[in-house]
């Protein structure tokens, strides 16, 4: 199939390129300028220069394709407009097509809760509180496919705000990083591969519809996650900072990174028939990132050889987890290896 891209450039939208390219699938990114546009051709793409408030132009592209994804996100106070707009040529597009439309969200939009499930209620921090009702209007077009990939914190491959955060973290007059907050929050986290993995299986069945919350079952604390970039760092140990001040250190942090919520998709206990068989292939964040994460994060990403080291020691301890959700009941499942 032949896939319309948004975001073809930044950290999640590149490794689903990847993902659908390396799968036989075409895409045609949607780019902001002629710089972008060699990069993603190099990749693999047809790029189309287009500015994605302009509907007609991005109809124009949707209609070339078989189905959208949307991962582009200027990640200040103009993402709800984006969104909306990207949104509105999706529907305008898509009625009674079938087509689907995959549109990225973030876990936080669930707030603090350490079990989410299928029932589970948004409670969203006042920075992501515009995604629920933009995600409404996706599900609520009969006539497209319409997605959501709820994901959790995205790690890996040299990119991602986890690693930056946590090896840049200050640090005390004894040489410890300073966590961020108190490190009793739990993060739920999922490896970018894995996470594209999951847009490509959703995009080509035709079952595949509504929310999917995407994460590695692993749901480390804050206090584990530093406790291992201070040993890729260096640093003797790891002790615990407050929320204030995480806040105002890390003010220019993602909203994921600044949240002192707990957040954990919980694993639930029978597999997901749209997208039976897949898996995760990366170790969790909490045992890829003692061994490796200052490597990763320093060089831009580990040799093919060291990333299939990581895969075979941490993949067997982790199950990619999600959960389906339509209005307001649908059952969820883990996605089995």
């Amino acid at each position: 199939m032949n896939v319309a891209l948004t975001g073809a450039t930044g950290f999640i939208g590149s490794h689903i390129l990847t993902e659908l390219v390396s799968h036989g699938h075409g895409v045609i990114a949607l780019v902001r300028d002629d710089t972008q546009a060699v990069t993603v051709a190099q990749r693999g793409a047809k790029a189309v220069v287009v500015d994605l408030y302009d509907t007609p132009a991005v109809i124009k592209v949707f209609n070339d394709a078989d189905g959208a994804v949307h991962t582009a996100s200027p990640g200040d106070a103009t993402s709800a407009d984006l969104d909306s707009a990207v949104v509105d040529a999706a529907v305008k597009t898509y009625p009674a097509s079938g087509k689907p439309y995959a549109h990225i969200s973030g876990l936080w939009a669930f707030g603090s809760n350490m079990s989410i499930t299928e029932a589970s209620p948004f409670k969203s921090p006042a920075l992501v509180a515009f995604r629920e009702p933009i995600e409404q209007r996706v599900l609520a077009e009969k006539g497209m496919r319409g997605i959501v990939i709820v994901s959790s914190t995205a790690y890996g491959d040299g990119g991602g705000g986890v690693p930056g955060v946590l090896l840049a973290s200050p640090r005390d007059s004894d040489g410890n990083l300073i966590m961020l907050g108190t490190g009793r929050q739990h993060w739920s986290t999922v490896h970018v591969a894995d996470l594209a993995n999951v847009f490509r299986r959703v995009l080509e069945n035709d079952r595949a519809s509504g929310y999917y919350v995407v994460g590695d079952g692993s749901n480390a604390t804050v206090a584990e996650l530093t406790e291992a970039a201070a040993v890729a760092a260096g640093a003797p140990g790891a002790v615990p900072g407050s929320d204030d001040e995480a806040k105002r250190v890390h003010d220019s942090a993602t909203t994921s990174l600044k949240c002192s919520c707990s957040i954990r998709a919980r694993p639930l206990t029978w597999p997901a028939p749209s997208l039976a068989g897949s898996r995760p292939t990366r170790a969790s964040l909490t045992s890829f990132a003692t061994a490796a994460i200052g490597v990763e994060w320093r060089t831009g990403g580990l040799k093919e050889e060291q990333r299939d080291g990581e895969r075979d020691r941490g993949g067997a301890q982790v199950l990619l987890c999600v959960v389906r959700r339509h209005g307001s009941r649908c059952p969820g499942r883990v996605l089995h290896r």
